[in-house]
């Protein structure tokens, strides 16, 4: 299979650059991924596709502000240093801007010396081991000292920085949003939550792989970045409970989705457990955890369109793509919302 299979043409304008005024204003396109079928709705009209006894997986990482402009010691040489992965205690894994100014050894000074960085390994395409010192809290000096790692993509200034942030993020770790988790409000999760879904969390810390396109020709040739995850006993009881009963188990995003299938192909059941996972989920996968998903618009040639494409179909899956293009549909991080199901007549 070739990655450029899973190419569609768009609209620059149709990338969202802000996001709505209220969260969980956006349009959902609803997705029969068995047929195809579509309707257009509200986000907020979820409500009437989430049934008593579904289950609904959030990921609840939080993002932190992990863009860092400093300067080297020596040469005042202006660095960028994008945080990708808490490796162990203060060592970082980080993508460095421009990096052959970074050799092994090289010191970086953030907020005129209130944070340091020493170079301890070089690895491939811009990425850096870098070992912090500094006084103090690290994650209270980062607040102070680092901006939110919007994408590339986006070219706007982000008004408020809790926009790029679920309103139930709590582990800190993420260098990039989950990002259809950004179209609910806690009011909505209480009025889910009032239909007698249940609501429960895994956690993954979304890294280098929400920054790097596919460079190889045949997707079966793709390594995917390890990214850390985690899932509580509280979260994996509920989980098994409902698939014992024959609940729908409904994933709130591509991340929460990778976490709850790494776990299911790793243990057969749902378990407490943290790791890293790299998995890669394109279309022949067979999903062994979800019943449902709820999404965004991903970029063209993306893991991510390949993983919605194994969800449906890639042919399903374009020609929603192409229809929200038609329709004036809102693209990415801050657009608009796709729920794929077998149950789109609400």
């Amino acid at each position: 299979m070739e990655v450029k299979d899973f190419d569609y043409e768009l609209k620059e304008e149709l990338i969202a650059q802000v996001p709505l005024k209220k969260r969980d204003s956006s349009r959902l396109m609803v997705v029969d991924r068995k047929t195809g079928a579509i309707k257009h709705q509200k986000f907020t009209d979820i409500l009437s596709y989430l049934h008593n006894g579904d289950v609904l997986v959030l990921n609840d990482t939080k993002v932190l502000p992990a863009r860092l402009l400093g300067e080297k010691l020596d040469t005042k040489a202006a660095i960028e240093v994008l945080l990708l992965k808490n490796i162990e205690k203060d060592t970082w894994e980080a993508l460095v801007k421009p990096a052959r100014r970074v050799k092994l050894g090289t010191i970086i000074s953030f907020g005129g010396g209130l944070l340091t960085a020493k170079c301890t390994s070089i690895g491939e395409e811009g990425i850096r081991e870098f070992v912090f010192s500094y006084q103090g809290i690290f994650y209270e000096i980062l607040d102070k000292l680092g901006t939110m790692p919007l994408p590339p993509y986006i070219h706007e200034q982000l008004e408020n920085q809790n926009r790029y942030q679920t309103v139930y993020a709590k582990e800190q770790g993420s260098a990039a949003a989950p990002t259809a988790g950004l179209h609910f409000t806690k009011e909505l999760l209480d009025e889910i939550k009032k239909k007698g879904v249940t609501i429960c969390t895994v956690t993954l810390h979304v890294g280098l792989g929400t920054f790097r396109p596919v460079k190889v020709e045949k997707i079966e040739n793709h390594e995917m970045h390890s990214e850390y995850y985690q899932m509580s006993k509280v979260t994996a009881d509920i989980l098994n409970d409902a698939k014992k009963n024959h609940q729908r188990i409904i994933s709130v995003g591509t991340t929460s989705t990778r976490t709850l299938e790494s776990i299911m192909q790793k243990y057969g059941k749902f378990q407490e457990c943290f790791g890293f996972t790299n998995i890669f989920i394109y279309p022949g996968y067979q999903f062994l955890a979800i019943d449902g998903l709820i999404t965004n618009f991903h970029l063209p040639k993306s893991t991510l369109v390949m993983l919605v494409s194994a969800f449906a179909t890639r042919e399903i899956i374009l020609n929603a793509y192409r229809i929200a293009v038609d329709e004036k549909y809102r693209f990415f991080s801050f657009g608009d919302s796709m729920f794929l199901t077998t149950d789109i007549d609400a």
